[in-house]
This record gives structure tokens, C-alpha cells and sequence, in this order.
């Protein structure tokens, strides 16, 4: 069905946010039901949006904002630098690929949250806690994906750069980090939102700072408006986050020449 003329972006706009709309209009239909009939365990999207731009304005809302963002944005660091630099060694040898199989497929399985326990004990409760459980929720699928791609890069390019002189880490600056980038940026584009989800669970769980405390403190406070509040924040912000991260994916895709990717 052809756009109408003129209305380009705008009606891209609203067919993407018609769906949403709609659920949020039958959610606050509902809600203000359930509160005529004396129900206080949910607030209409309406109240949410009030709370929250309440938190905005006496300035609660960013301290907590930005301590998550930070402590998702060190973990990622952390965990997609070790899981990039370990997915070129085990891409490039295969035995060393061979050797590390089994505990890979061992440990890569283990949901951060199960190791907030042991992650507890040994670092306590605070920021170390959460960049640890973040890090290693993004260093596995970093890994792989980083390990499939130095895989994809042709070897005669690798024996030439060999034949020609180079050493092991002037063929990985010079041959291997550039044929990888684009997948090196998809990598780190999905590994941002697994970052928050963990770093907002911990701070549920373990770690008395950041927006995943902030929602706890508005459900123990009996405040479901400031609650939802946060989760829809907490929820626009992935959402920027990844069309922030897509949008600068398809200009760097565009400056090296990739077509499609993304």
C-alpha cells in the first residue's frame, strides 16, 4: 500500500506506535475500572506518565537513570572487550577452540541472576556486584559471535598477510579486526540491551542504587503510578538505546561499503 504523499515520516510513525497506543488505551480503560471498583494494586498509564514526569522535575529520576546506564555501559566494556579478544583466540586456533568447547557450552548456559548468590559473597553488595553479573552476561554471546566471524574471514588473506611478514598481532590489526567490525558493532548492539536487563535485575536483587532499586522503592512504598512509572522509562530508554546503536551501525556500514547489514 503506497504512503500518502507529504505524510512520509509521520505515517511511519503512526503505524508503528498504533499497536502500542491501543494496548496502552485498553490498559488505562482497565485500570480506571478496576480503581471505581476500589482496586489500588495498578495505575493507568495516565498517572505513570504524571509520576514520572514529577521524578523528572524534582530530580530523582536522573541519579538513578544515570548509575544504571553507567554500570551497564562498564559491565558491556568489560565483558564484550574479554569476549571480543577471546573470541579472535579461539577463531583463529582451532584447537584452542577444540580445547575450550566443553566448558564453554558448560558455562555459557548460566543465567547471570543464578550466580547473584556466589557473585554476593564474593564481591558484596554494591557496583561490583553488578558490573561482575553484567560482564559476564555479555562476554558469551560476545565470544561466539566474535569467534563465527574471525571464522568467516578467508585464510588465504591470513597466509598471504603470514607469507608476507607480518606477526600474529599485525595480522589481526591489519586483516582480521577489519573484515570483523561490522559483525564486531552487531555484537555490541545486542549485547547493550542484555546489559540493562541484567543490570536493572540486579539492582532489584542486590545492589541498592539505580533505577531497578527505584522501582522497588515505589512497590514497597505502595506507589504502582511511580512502579509502572519506571518500568515504561526503563523500557524507553532500551528502545533508544538500540535505535541509537542501529542508526550509527548503518552510517559506520555505509562509510566501509556494507550493504544490508544490521
Amino acid at each position: 500500500m503506497p504512503e500518502p504523499r507529504g505524510a512520509g515520516w509521520a505515517w511511519r510513525a503512526l503505524r508503528a506506535t498504533a499497536f502500542p497506543l491501543l494496548l496502552l488505551g485498553l490498559f488505562e480503560t482497565a485500570t480506571r475500572r478496576a480503581a471505581a471498583l476500589g482496586s489500588e494494586v495498578l495505575a493507568p498509564p495516565s498517572a505513570a506518565l504524571r509520576a514520572l514526569a514529577q521524578a523528572a522535575l524534582d530530580g530523582s529520576l536522573w541519579p538513578a537513570t544515570g548509575f544504571t546506564l553507567g554500570a551497564a555501559a562498564l559491565g558491556l566494556l568489560l565483558g564484550a572487550g574479554l569476549g571480543t579478544l577471546a573470541g579472535i583466540g579461539l577463531g583463529l586456533s582451532a584447537r584452542a577452540s577444540r580445547s575450550t568447547f566443553l566448558s564453554i557450552e558448560l558455562l555459557r548456559p548460566l543465567p547471570s541472576v543464578a550466580l547473584l548468590p556466589l557473585a554476593m559473597l564474593l564481591f558484596g553488595f554494591g557496583t561490583g556486584l553488578e558490573l561482575s553479573l553484567v560482564a559476564f552476561g555479555t562476554f558469551w554471546s560476545q565470544l561466539l559471535l566474535i569467534q563465527a566471524a574471525v571464522r568467516r574471514v578467508d585464510p588465504q588473506l591470513l597466509e598471504l598477510g603470514r607469507l608476507l611478514g607480518l606477526s600474529l598481532p599485525q595480522r589481526i590489526r591489519k586483516i582480521v579486526l577489519p573484515a570483523i567490525a561490522p559483525r564486531v558493532f552487531t555484537a555490541l548492539r545486542l549485547g547493550m540491551g542484555s546489559a540493562l536487563v541484567i543490570a536493572v535485575t540486579v539492582e532489584l536483587a542486590g545492589n541498592p542504587h539505580g533505577m531497578g532499586y527505584a522501582m522497588l522503592l515505589a512497590q514497597q512504598s505502595l506507589a504502582p503510578a511511580m512502579m509502572i512509572g519506571w518500568l515504561a522509562w526503563i523500557g524507553l530508554i532500551g528502545v533508544l538505546l538500540n535505535a541509537s546503536a542501529l542508526r550509527l551501525q548503518r552510517a559506520l556500514d555505509r562509510r566501509m561499503g556494507v550493504m544490508g547489514a544490521g
